[in-house]
């Protein structure tokens, strides 16, 4: 006989365990399928950014042009890795027609929407004193060693300000005023205000111990492998560790939602971005706040008694395997933007799967296919800041409520 649980959840990464905090919330019985460990995948080794003043997406205008330049030079910032797979080749289809300016256009208020959503839930639970996660509201500063680079910098910035969103132009002096061990090569900066910071693991962890608290069961190292279905309804998941039945099933697998659903006839198009970080001792002059180098696409978040860098973009597949180029390109761009860096102390190297959408905009929304599946997954490289907003969403949609923005944009039958 299968477990019995009202709303059954698959996935235990940031997205996952947001729905079931909200769930649990709302006073729903969830039961949690995590295929290995609570906050294995790339809500672990991510950089940690709730990135609320990030708005532009990933599909624009000309990129698919470079990225086939950098599909050349695996150590380029967005690769590609060559290889026959249909899937692939229709994902780069559907990101080729994402690359105009008028998509650009229709996708950044939709950003701005989830940014401010899940900006208030963030302070709303780092304001309660049984949960501590490392938040801490400094902004973000992008690096710029040239004027070229500034300019490029000004450009995306001129996109943020119509929608209320605050940044300011620093040179020297004001960089080193907020950061004083950048290296003397860093001489202009652009602040932008609405960006926090967190260990996204000790996030993830948090939210998991209050679901369970709230009466949430985890099921780790819980693997699906099938379904039973009855019509337009999924009436039983399959898994190693036995079967499950649930009034609702929410998907947020991250990268491995395709593989999960292809069973049910489901083509997601969803495309695992592989993403490496390293993690250092953070030094007793380290940054005290999150920089970005837009230069090599690097990531650097203070973490407590650590310091991250992350970066890259590779869609490869569900390979595990390590560029070491890549993270060369990591410690360069420690060397070019911050000093003494070549002595910090490595703790960990890491590397895991974002899972992205040709429009890099999230699927959030009741399944086409099943009227009891509820899919959350796609989120790219914004997991951890959109965690949250999706979260209280797909408990929205489970109790039949009015959502707090309208999901159209995010529907999974814009895919066909």
């Amino acid at each position: 006989m299968a477990d019995q649980s009202e709303i059954l959840i698959i996935g235990g990464g940031a997205i996952g365990v947001c729905a079931a905090y909200y769930l649990t919330e709302a006073g729903r019985r969830v039961t949690l399928l995590e295929r290995a460990d609570i906050c294995a995948g790339s809500s672990y080794g991510n950089a940690g950014w709730v990135a609320a003043g990030h708005i532009m997406p990933i599909p624009a205008p000309g990129l698919l042009t470079q990225g086939l330049k950098w599909l050349l030079d695996p150590g380029g910032p967005f690769y590609i890795k060559p290889r026959l797979d249909l899937d692939l080749i229709r994902w780069l289809w559907r990101f080729q027609q994402a690359c105009t300016a008028q998509q650009v256009a229709r996708v950044i208020p939709l950003f701005v929407a989830l940014n401010r959503h899940s900006w208030r839930l963030f302070e709303t639970l780092a304001a309660r004193p049984d949960l501590d996660f490392g938040y801490q509201r400094r902004g973000l500063l992008h690096l710029f060693r040239d004027r070229a680079g500034l300019q490029k910098g000004l450009i995306e910035a001129r996109h943020v300000r119509p929608h209320g969103l605050e940044t300011a132009v620093l040179d020297g002096a004001g960089l080193r005023h907020l950061e004083p061990n950048l290296s003397p090569d860093v001489r202009y900066g652009i602040y932008y205000p609405e960006y926090a910071h967190l260990r996204p693991d000790q996030f993830v962890h948090a939210l998991a111990e209050q679901a369970q608290a709230g009466g949430a069961e985890l099921r780790p190292g819980c693997e699906v492998i099938g379904f039973q279905t009855a019509g337009r309804e999924i009436k039983t998941v399959r898994t190693t560790k036995g079967d499950f039945a649930a009034d609702q099933v929410i998907l947020a697998a991250g990268a491995w939602s395709p593989l999960v659903t292809r069973e049910l006839g489901l083509r997601l198009p969803v495309q695992a971005a592989k993403g490496y970080s390293l993690t250092f001792k953070r030094p007793a002059q380290g940054p005290g706040m999150p920089l970005s180098v837009p230069e090599y696409k690097v990531a650097i978040t203070p973490m407590g008694e650590r310091l991250r860098m992350s970066s890259t973009l590779e869609l490869a597949g569900l390979d595990r395997s390590i560029n070491h180029r890549r993270l060369a390109i990591i410690r360069r761009a420690a060397q070019h933007y911050l000093l003494g860096s070549a002595e910090f102390e490595l703790l960990e190297t890491w590397r895991g799967f974002r899972p992205l959408t040709p429009d890099d905009l999230p699927i959030i929304g009741r399944s086409p296919n099943y009227e009891n599946l509820i899919l959350a997954t796609g989120h790219g490289m914004l997991g951890i800041t959109y965690g949250p907003v999706t979260g209280q969403l797909v408990a929205q949609l489970a109790g039949g409520e009015e959502p707090l923005v309208d999901l159209e944009p995010f529907s999974p039958a814009r895919f066909g």
